[in-house]
C-alpha cells in the first residue's frame, strides 16, 4: 500500500525528517519494500483456518453443555446421561480435528457453520444413526428450517406438473408490440437463429430490416431495400448460421443478400425454350417459394412455376445443384406450391397444385420415396409444409381451409384433421411450438367480415386448445422462436405483431419496449448566422440573440422560413411542372419553348426596332466599307418582267 507513496517520494527527494515524523512515514529516503503475496496469503490463510477451528470447538464446547443438561435426571441416572453426552463430544471433536486437517491439505479456507454442526443439530440420536449419510452429504450456509427443502421441490412439481397438463399456460400471449411494415400484405417473416433479428417482406415489394437490441419504443426499421424492384416477396429466411438472407419473389430468381442487405448472389434464369426442364440451368418461371438447409449452410432449395423444386449452392450460381420434378398421377408436370426440408436435411418435401404431397430423399431426384396423391383437395395451392421438431410428423396448410397433420411412415391418411380454416393466401402458415406439442395457424378474412385470428392446436388430438384475435384482417404468417419463446404474425393490412410473456420470454421484443423514445431534435438549419460586430455603429448594430430555443420556435412558426424547398423534378415532368429536359424531344421543346419571350409575331417590325441604333453608331458593316467604300451603293432594283405575254409553259410556277 505504501509503495507507491515511497516511489514518489524517492523521485521528489529526501524531505525534512521532522516533516517524515509528524507524516508517520519513517521510510522517506529508503529503498521500496518488496512484500511476497504468495506468502501474505499462505498466512492469512492459516489465520482463517484456525480462527474458524477455534469457534468450532467453542461451538462443540456449548453443545456439549447442553446435552449434558438435557439428559441430566434428577433420580439417579447423571452418569448414563454424562457418558452418552461424552461420547458424542468425543466423535466430533474428532471430526473436527480431520476436517481441519483436510482443510489444510487442500487449501482451502473454512466459510460458514460446518457440517457436524447440521448435523449436531439434529441431535444425539440422529448423529450417531447417520454417520454414513452425513459423509456422503455436503451443507453449505446455515441449516435450514425443517420441511422448507421438501416444499420448494413440491411447489416447483406442482408448477412443472400444472403446465404439463395445461398447454395454455406455456402460450405466451400476454403482452405484444406491433411493427408497422406498411399498408400492404406482410408475405414473409423471417428471424434469425439466435432472435436477434426481425426481417419483414411485403405485397409493396420491400424488404424492412428490425433489430430488437437497437430498437426503441418508437419501434423503426433499421434499413428498408427492394431486393427484387417491382416483384412481390413470397418467403424470407435465416440460414442455419444467421449470416445470409435468402430472399424468394416473384420473379424466376432467387437472391441471397448478407445480414445488412447487400447481394451476396443471385440464380441464374433457364432457358424457357428447352422442354426438359432437367436441361436449364435455372428457374423459368415465378417462384413459389424456398428454403435453407437445416444442416449444410451453403444449400438451399426453391419451387417455381415451371415444375420443378431445385437445390442450390451458394458459391455456384451459374447452375443449380439437382433437380426434383413433381408428377401427376397421369405422369404429367404438376406446379409446387411450397417446399421445405426436413429436420435433419434428408428428405425434401414438396406440394403441389393437384393436391398431393410428394417427398424426395436428397440425394435421389428421379423417384419419391413418400407420395400422398389426395392429401388436399385437387386445383387449391397447399401454402405450407413443416416438419415437427422429432422429425416424424408432417403438418400441412392447404388452401381447401383445412390443416392436416402426417406420419410420413404410414403416409396413405392423415393423424388428424382440421377444417373451417380458411385461407386466402398462398403463403399462410403453420409452426411447431419449441416443445413440439402445439401446432399454430392463421385465418384469413375478407375486408370488413371480422378479425383474423391465431388457432393453436393440441398435437395429439388435434382439440383447439386456444386462439388469438389478432387484427381486423387477414393472418397471413405465422413464426414461434425456440430460443425467444416469442409468437410473430404477419398481417393483410401491412402489420408485424409480436407476442411475448416477460417470464416465459428470453430477450427479442422484451429488449426494445423498456427503451424511451428518443426526442427528436429540431433543425438547426432554420436560425440565421448571427454576426458579431463589436465596433458597428449602434444603427447598424444587430441585438445578441438571447436563445436558439426561442428563435427556433418563431421561426418554425414562419411560412417562410419553415417552408421546405420542393426537390427538382427527376425524369419526366409531373404535377404541373416540367421535368428535365433532355430526357425526351418533346420535354426539351417545351422546357425551350417555355424560356423563348420574345415577341416573333411580326418580323420585320422587331429588325426595324434597331434601324435607328445601327444607323447611329455603326458596328459591323460600316467600318469594314469606311476606306473603300465611304458612299454606301445599293443595287438596283430591277422590275419584274411582265410575263402575261408569255406562253403558260413559261411562266415561272411559284
Amino acid at each position: 500500500f505504501f509503495s507507491p507513496l515511497v516511489a514518489d517520494a524517492e523521485m521528489l527527494g529526501t524531505p525534512d525528517p521532522e516533516l517524515a515524523s509528524t507524516m508517520g512515514f519513517s521510510g522517506f529516503g529508503k529503498k521500496a519494500r518488496t512484500f511476497d503475496l504468495e506468502a501474505m496469503f499462505e498466512q492469512t490463510r492459516r489465520t482463517a483456518v484456525e480462527r474458524s477451528r477455534k469457534v468450532l470447538e467453542a461451538r462443540e464446547r456449548e453443545k456439549e453443555d447442553q446435552t449434558e443438561k438435557e439428559f441430566r435426571i434428577p433420580y439417579g441416572a447423571s452418569s448414563v446421561s454424562a457418558s452418552r453426552a461424552t461420547r458424542p463430544g468425543s466423535t466430533i471433536t474428532e471430526r473436527a480435528a480431520v476436517c481441519s486437517e483436510s482443510e489444510d491439505n487442500s487449501n482451502e479456507a473454512l466459510s460458514g457453520p460446518s457440517m457436524q454442526s447440521q448435523s449436531s443439530a439434529k441431535g444425539p440420536a440422529e448423529d450417531t444413526e447417520g454417520d454414513d449419510e452425513d459423509d456422503d452429504e455436503e451443507f453449505i450456509g446455515p441449516p435450514l428450517p425443517p420441511g422448507f427443502k421438501d416444499s420448494d421441490d413440491d411447489n416447483d412439481n406442482d408448477d412443472t406438473e400444472e403446465e404439463d397438463n395445461n398447454p395454455v399456460k406455456k402460450i405466451p400471449d400476454s403482452h405484444e408490440i406491433t411493427l408497422q411494415h406498411g399498408t400492404k400484405t406482410v408475405s414473409a417473416l423471417g428471424l434469425d437463429p439466435s432472435g436477434a433479428r426481425l426481417i419483414t417482406g411485403g405485397y409493396d415489394y420491400d424488404v424492412k430490416f428490425w433489430d430488437f437490441a437497437g430498437m426503441d419504443a418508437s419501434l423503426q426499421a433499421f434499413r428498408s431495400l427492394q431486393p427484387c424492384e417491382c416483384h412481390q416477396i413470397k418467403s424470407l429466411q435465416y440460414s442455419s448460421t444467421g449470416d445470409v438472407i435468402l430472399v424468394v419473389s416473384g420473379n424466376s430468381q432467387a437472391k441471397v443478400l448478407d445480414r445488412d442487405g447487400f447481394p451476396v448472389m443471385e440464380c441464374i434464369k433457364g432457358d424457357q425454350y428447352i422442354v426438359d426442364m432437367t436441361n436449364t440451368k435455372g428457374h423459368t418461371a415465378m417462384l413459389n417459394s424456398g428454403c435453407w438447409h437445416p444442416k449444410i449452410k451453403e444449400e438451399f432449395l426453391t419451387c417455381s412455376n415451371d415444375g420443378t423444386v431445385r437445390t442450390w449452392d451458394v458459391n455456384n450460381e451459374k447452375k443449380h445443384k439437382s433437380v426434383f420434378k413433381p408428377r401427376s398421377v397421369q405422369g404429367k408436370r404438376v406446379i409446387p406450391t411450397t417446399c421445405t426440408y426436413s429436420r435433419d436435411g434428408k428428405l425434401i418435401a414438396a406440394g403441389c397444385q393437384d393436391g398431393s404431397i410428394q417427398i424426395w430423399d436428397r440425394n435421389m431426384s428421379v423417384h419419391t420415396k413418400f407420395h400422398c396423391r389426395q392429401a388436399h383437395a385437387s386445383g387449391t395451392d397447399t401454402s405450407c409444409l413443416t416438419f415437427s421438431y422429432d422429425g416424424t410428423v408432417l403438418a400441412s396448410r392447404g388452401g381447401d381451409d383445412t390443416l392436416k397433420i402426417w406420419d410420413i411412415r404410414q403416409f396413405k391418411k392423415p393423424l388428424n384433421s382440421a377444417d373451417g380454416l380458411p385461407s386466402f393466401f398462398p403463403m399462410t402458415d403453420c409452426c411447431f411450438s419449441p416443445d413440439d406439442k402445439i401446432l399454430v395457424t392463421g385465418t384469413s378474412v375478407k375486408k370488413g367480415g371480422g378479425s383474423g385470428k391465431l388457432f393453436f392446436f393440441y398435437r395429439e388430438t388435434f382439440q383447439k386448445l386456444y386462439e388469438i384475435e389478432v387484427t381486423d384482417a387477414s393472418v397471413v404468417r405465422c413464426l414461434w422462436h425456440p430460443k425467444l419463446n416469442q409468437i410473430m404474425v404477419g398481417t393483410g393490412n401491412g402489420l408485424a405483431k409480436v407476442y411475448y410473456d416477460p417470464v416465459k420470454s428470453q430477450r427479442g421484443a422484451k429488449l426494445c419496449v423498456v427503451k424511451t423514445k428518443r426526442k427528436e431534435r429540431q433543425a438547426e438549419t432554420l436560425t440565421q448566422d448571427y454576426i458579431i460586430t463589436p465596433h458597428a455603429l449602434p444603427m447598424f448594430r444587430e441585438p445578441r440573440q438571447r436563445s436558439t430555443r426561442k428563435q427556433l420556435e418563431k421561426d418554425r412558426l414562419d411560412p417562410m422560413k419553415s417552408h421546405k424547398p420542393e426537390p427538382p423534378v427527376a425524369g419526366a415532368g409531373r404535377g404541373g411542372r416540367v421535368g428535365t429536359h433532355g430526357v425526351t424531344l418533346s420535354s426539351y421543346i417545351v422546357k425551350n419553348i417555355a424560356l423563348d419571350k420574345t415577341d416573333d409575331s411580326n418580323p420585320r417590325e422587331a429588325i426595324l426596332r434597331h434601324a435607328k441604333e445601327a444607323e447611329e453608331n455603326p458596328y459591323w458593316v460600316a467600318p469594314a466599307y469606311a476606306k473603300t467604300q465611304p458612299k454606301t451603293v445599293f443595287a438596283e432594283v430591277e422590275p419584274e418582267d411582265d410575263e402575261t405575254d408569255k406562253p403558260e409553259w413559261k411562266k415561272r410556277k411559284i
